[in-house]
């Protein structure tokens, strides 16, 4: 967990009924609680640990619609304007900056692929375009790299995840929601065949409408109630840096690495080109599903089998409402950093920038990272368990589009027109 994380002071007090129970203090479920209370509708955001202690808080911060899906990108500029009004909407700055992003490509191929992007999105007339590299020195001034090109969209940003949620989640309190931290839902309670309630470790609530946000958690709560979740966990390890001067305001993510200026005056570092994959029992399960993505990026994948798959193969996945949960267990998850790909990382961004030579790194983390089959997240009811609605698999990049995916929960759940078309979130299009 990053060290600039702010806390949140909530309740421990469990009301007794609700009309909407979210299940996750991520940036998902933050964002679907304050757009409920905005709505004056009565709401309780359940959080096993603490707001905001894992992805949420351990993503780079970028805020980006360039090389998305083509339909997600919709989702992508809705949020654009949640952020830039957020300051005004929860009287707190969250460190929104529209300062851009940059990807590089150093081979033909790479180049390919941004080009075939730009294409594919032409119709959403975005400002993104296509850079050469005198234009990238230009822009990043102090580069060594030989790169073919890269793209660029000028509208893209970032945010400060470890204050960003927090101040949501006050903001949302001030505006009628009730946050109870440090408290696991165990099971889904049903009244004729519909969600009626949920059982935590401090007791039951009644409501009418469940939320489930719980990001890499959710597969494991969902299969208790026998519904199956495509998504396989993925580990990235970042570094912040102490405060240098820098090349630019801009984000820029190379093949193997990135980097973007933190509000403190450091920079967010990481290895682009590579994750840790450990190997658990949900791969054996349900890694057919996912053969296309090994298939094209099994280079970036550090696959290894090691104390993960015993650790997970240990955790019940199945359990009664009288029993203490997985959740319970490990209140906040902390994966174990990967020091050689930030060595890797820090080498590659002072190949390409020799000015990030002398920096120190001040920390470093790691996060845990939920990811579906196509990389796009669902935001859907559960057909099988009417009145449950999940916003889960966001696959590494639901922080960008964290305040539109939020509304869009909220606007399911509360049955109101969507913010964006949900299609291409549906549960069952796997």
């Amino acid at each position: 967990m990053t060290k600039t994380l702010d806390a949140v002071h909530t309740t421990d007090q469990l009301p007794e009924s609700t009309t909407v129970v979210i299940i996750g203090g991520g940036i998902i479920g933050v964002t679907a609680a304050l757009t409920l209370a905005e709505r004056n509708i009565p709401v309780v955001l359940l959080e096993k640990g603490h707001i905001a202690g894992e992805q949420s808080s351990r993503n780079l911060g970028w805020i980006r619609k360039t090389s998305r899906h083509f339909e997600d990108v919709p989702l992508a500029l809705a949020a654009d304007k949640l952020w830039a009004e957020m300051p005004e909407r929860i009287g707190q700055s969250v460190g929104y900056k529209q300062s851009g992003i940059m990807f590089l490509a150093k081979t033909e191929d790479q180049m390919a692929m941004h080009e075939a992007w730009l294409k594919s999105v032409d119709s959403l007339s975005l400002d993104s375009k296509m850079l050469s590299l005198r234009e990238i020195n230009q822009h990043v001034p102090g580069g060594k790299g030989h790169w073919q090109g890269g793209i660029y969209t000028a509208s893209d940003g970032r945010a400060e995840p470890s204050i960003a949620v927090p101040a949501m989640a006050k903001a949302a309190v001030k505006k009628g929601a009730i946050i109870v931290q440090q408290c696991a839902v165990r099971t889904l309670s049903t009244t004729a065949g519909k969600i009626s309630g949920v059982v935590t470790e401090k007791g039951e609530i009644r409501c009418e409408q469940v939320l489930l946000a719980g990001g890499a958690w959710s597969r494991r709560f969902l299969g208790n109630h026998g519904v199956s979740l495509p998504t396989l966990p993925v580990i990235a390890s970042v570094l912040r840096t102490t405060p240098m001067e820098g090349p630019t305001q801009i984000a820029v993510g190379g093949p193997d690495f990135s980097f973007r200026k933190h509000k403190d005056g450091g920079f967010i570092i990481m290895q682009r080109g590579k994750v840790d994959a450990p190997i658990t029992l949900d791969h054996l399960k349900i890694g057919v599903k996912f053969r296309d993505q090994l298939k094209h990026g099994k280079d970036s994948l550090n696959i290894a089998f090691n104390g993960t798959f015993f650790r997970d193969l240990a955790m019940p996945r199945s359990w009664r409402a009288s029993q203490k949960t997985p959740f319970e267990h490990v209140r906040v998850c902390e994966p174990k950093v990967n020091h050689g790909l930030l060595n890797d990382a820090m080498n590659n961004t002072i190949s390409a920038w020799p000015m990030f030579k002398n920096t120190k790194i001040e920390e470093s983390w790691a996060g845990l990272i939920d990811v579906t089959p196509d990389s796009t997240p669902m935001i859907d009811r559960i057909k099988t368990l009417p009145g449950l609605t999940v916003a889960t698999g966001f696959s590494g990049h639901g922080f960008g589009t964290g305040p539109a995916a939020g509304q869009l929960a909220a606007d399911i759940v509360s049955d109101v027109p969507p913010i964006v078309d949900p299609s291409p979130y549906r549960f069952d299009r796997f």
